[in-house]
């Protein structure tokens, strides 16, 4: 659920409403992950200094019920990347009042929509706005390390402080948080430390102190100063699943202007790529599953994967995603293979159902099975609609089915 559904501007990143369930249902979807950027416009914490914004409210109440009347389960993201521009002027995430107006926005969350909605994650990938926003040089070179590390701090104090209101609020709650996973790798033997810097902060700054009770070893100096007594402990809150988004490994390399001394680095000329130049490497994802679950011992509930591409439709109007079928069943076979080697998977989400804007891409890349032509939002299935809709039918009626295959 986005955040900034109010009357005074624009979020820190670029939203887009998505509408239209009927596909979803014919797809057989059990479940949606919804309520986020993708979908979206956010509303504003109530006791933050700006009013609350109720035509947005009201939408989400109508959206809400639309799910549930196809049958479908809503999964709502409290927050996708889209904090208020207003609030950035303040600080942002780097100030600690940011964790009260995200818990009192919570609050507004849980009484409006906690008697249709269970399921929660309280962020989607933290890392990923973090670092992206704050840590990385370059065109996004807009601070320091110390605001970086305040920012990484105030995020996690924010999430166990959103588990406490949806836990109170919000009977038969099921809560969670989503991080984006990867193996971060070096681009070359030199840039092995810089490969296991970037580990620390893409991968275990947030599910670390948020599971284990403790930041990373190379970060807990570095976190210490912006802590409170009670801190770790409002933090690390039960959860009930671990969110996890993957796509491919990050090569990483050394850099020199970028305020945590590493940087997205050159990936081997010898792996196959997606359209947009990612890796594809299912076994990564194999390894990643049994990673998580062994580091964290939560069900795991993979909330994106999925492959961006070019797709135009044929002269007849059919998209035939070929390369995306593909892959989709390479990495569910891997997500499979992770189950039966022990790794406590219970769900799986394609990102996405339908092609949307993209934040470092706007809507050149497409990521759904169904086209969207953006001038009409005329909806076309494309060919991994179909063979995913037949996945999941075959899912039902094995008799040892594989992990449930969800729409995200």
């Amino acid at each position: 659920m986005p955040w900034q559904l109010c009357g005074y501007g624009r979020s820190d990143w670029s939203t887009k409403l998505i509408r239209g369930l009927t596909s979803e249902a014919a797809a057989g979807f059990q479940s949606r992950r919804g309520l986020n950027h993708d979908d979206s416009a956010p509303v504003t914490p109530h006791n933050a200094p700006f009013p609350t914004y109720k035509a947005g409210l009201a939408f989400y109440d109508r959206l809400i019920d639309a799910i549930l009347a196809a049958g479908i389960e809503p999964w709502l993201c409290l927050y996708h990347w889209d904090l208020p521009q207003a609030l950035d002027d303040l600080g942002g995430w780097t100030t600690r009042d940011c964790a009260e107006w995200f818990a009192d926005y919570a609050v507004l969350v849980a009484a409006r929509y906690g008697d249709r909605v269970k399921r929660f994650a309280t962020f989607n990938e933290p890392s990923i706005f973090n670092l992206f926003g704050l840590g990385f040089g370059g065109k996004r070179a807009t601070s320091s390390v110390e605001r970086l590390h305040r920012a990484i701090h105030h995020v996690n104090l924010a999430h166990g402080m959103a588990v406490d209101v949806l836990r109170a609020r919000v009977a038969r709650s099921s809560i969670g948080c989503i991080h984006n996973y990867q193996p971060c790798l070096p681009s070359t033997l030199a840039d092995t430390q810089a490969a296991k810097r970037c580990d620390v902060y893409w991968n275990k700054a947030f599910p670390d102190p948020q599971c284990l009770g403790a930041y990373p070893p190379p970060l807990r100096a570095e976190i210490e100063p912006h802590m409170q007594a009670d801190d770790l402990a409002r933090i690390g809150r039960p959860v009930d699943w671990f969110g996890l988004n993957h796509y491919s490994p990050v090569y990483v390399k050394t850099t020199a202007n970028d305020v945590i001394g590493f940087g997205l680095g050159d990936r081997p000329t010898n792996i196959p790529l997606t359209p947009i130049g990612w890796p594809i490497m299912p076994g990564s994802f194999q390894d990643t599953l049994l990673q998580v679950s062994n580091r964290y011992a939560l069900p795991i509930y993979v909330l994106e994967n999925g492959i961006g591409a070019y797709d135009k439709p044929n002269a007849d109007g059919s998209v035939i995603d070929n390369d995306r079928v593909a892959y989709l069943r390479a990495y569910i076979g891997a997500l499979n293979a992770a189950a039966l080697a022990g790794a406590d998977v219970r769900g799986y989400f394609v990102w996405s159902l339908l092609d949307n804007f993209e934040w470092d891409s706007g809507y050149e890349v497409r990521f759904g099975l169904a086209y969207v032509d953006y001038p009409t939002q005329r909806r076309i299935p494309k060919a991994s609609f179909e063979w995913y809709r037949d996945l999941i039918k075959t899912a039902r009626n094995a008799s040892a089915a594989p992990i449930c295959a969800l729409p995200c």
